[in-house]
């Protein structure tokens, strides 16, 4: 088990130095135009992925680092350059996750090369979990798998929502119902292969913020994968319904579902993504703050600005240390007996909402306008709040974890 520590090592400060070029050389001088045209930045992805950073390779070395410093410093560097394009950048990994998390090696090796393809010919994937009826309360989803025995396959129906690359994908992993009786108990996760029958993308949103990462609809009209494609593979998804049953029964424990299982695993990354963005536009307020004269001084000279500024530098210093420990804790398991994953995504998006709403207020009325770049920062910020989920159930799922009582 590695030691915790807040020193990266010399091949970390390597890759951070990397990707922090990256992410100034290529993502930020693209992110306006990409921001405005609302549409999946494919050049941008293709540049990723000829200098390594969009590939299976990359993401496991990060995933894989024994300090569990890799994912979040990446994303990190990456969200420092543009949430949206970022975004776009790193979509695939929620499903990798989910097949990482939930499939056996075979489907892991199977699958997660086919949801980045190369260099010369790039993919993307996309994680389908939440419906129009179904976000935080995911005991009200309504996607059905029913097992067809005779043919060894799964049909589905239903429609995803929210879903990033929803429809563009390659490849899709589908959260579905096996056994509503089993509420959340009762779902597993699914592979759709590329160019299955009855998968359409529905409506595409318009969104507030993240608008070069494509937001899309699922639609899931009698579709049919084999039985390989049931993450974990149907005995394991059958014992794990048996034990649900039991312990309804007996009212026993929770037992966690796929999605779930992914969320907790992604959490402590999305916190990263939003420290990121918040030490972007920490960083352009504090350059602004050093340069911009009002009555023959720097307006960094009064206080009232001044202290905004610490106050923004000790809050994303704060979050990037919570992301830090929980992903620390993931990798070396280390379970999370005070909910510190969501501990670490609450504190961090909370952040990033406030220090990108400071940076508009240091710079006045130019941080209003579209001129500057912490007017995008700050609608790309809201999401970190509301996506896998809200700030709400993040304090939800901490109560619970600390108390030990079912709180609503």
């Amino acid at each position: 088990m590695a030691e915790f520590t807040m020193e990266l090592n010399d091949e970390q400060k390597e890759v951070r130095d990397w990707l922090h070029g990256f992410a100034a050389d290529v993502i930020r001088p693209a992110a306006a135009e990409w921001d405005e045209r609302e549409e999946t930045p494919w050049p941008v992805i293709q540049e990723a992925a000829k200098v390594g950073i969009y590939s299976l390779d990359f993401y496991a070395q990060q995933y894989f680092d024994p300090t569990g410093l890799g994912i979040p410093m990446a994303m990190e560097e990456l969200f420092w350059g543009d949430a949206g394009i970022a975004l776009s950048i790193v979509g695939t990994g929620l499903a990798a996750v989910g097949v990482l998390a939930n499939g056996t090696e075979e489907q892991i090796g199977t699958w997660i090369p086919q949801m980045y393809g190369d260099a010369g010919d790039v993919k993307v994937a996309a994680f389908c979990s939440s419906e129009p009826d179904a976000g935080s309360d995911v005991a009200s989803m309504r996607t059905r798998a029913v097992y067809d025995e005779a043919k060894d396959e799964w049909v589905l129906n239903g429609t995803k929502t929210w879903a990033t690359n929803g429809g563009i994908a390659n490849v899709h992993v589908v959260v579905a119902v096996v056994d509503p009786e089993l509420g959340s108990k009762g779902h597993a996760s699914f592979i759709i292969p590329p160019g299955t029958e009855g998968l359409s993308q529905g409506q595409k949103f318009k969104k507030h913020g993240i608008r070069a990462s494509h937001t899309a609809e699922v639609v899931l009209d009698n579709v049919r994968v084999p039985g390989s494609c049931l993450l974990g593979g149907k005995e394991k998804l059958d014992e794990r319904l048996a034990r649900a049953r039991e312990k309804a029964r007996q009212g026993g424990e929770r037992v966690k579902n796929a999605a779930m299982a992914t969320f907790e695993a992604s959490r402590p990354a999305v916190g990263a993504m939003a420290v990121g963005t918040a030490r972007a536009a920490y960083e352009v307020a504090l350059d602004y703050a050093t340069t911009r004269e009002q009555f023959g001084r720097p307006i960094v000279d009064n206080q009232g600005v001044a202290f905004q500024l610490a106050d923004m530098r000790t809050s994303i210093d704060a979050a990037r240390l919570l992301v830090w420990r929980a992903s620390w804790m993931a990798v070396n398991g280390k379970p999370f007996t005070a909910a510190e994953g969501s501990m670490s995504k609450l504190f961090a998006s909370e952040t990033a909402k406030k220090v990108t709403g400071q940076a508009i207020q240091i710079l006045g009325g130019n941080g209003y306008t579209r001129e500057y770049p912490v007017e995008r920062m700050h609608r790309d910020a809201a999401i970190y709040t509301i996506f896998e989920g809200t700030s709400e159930i993040q304090r939800l799922v901490i109560a619970r974890t600390l108390a030990g009582v079912p709180i609503r």
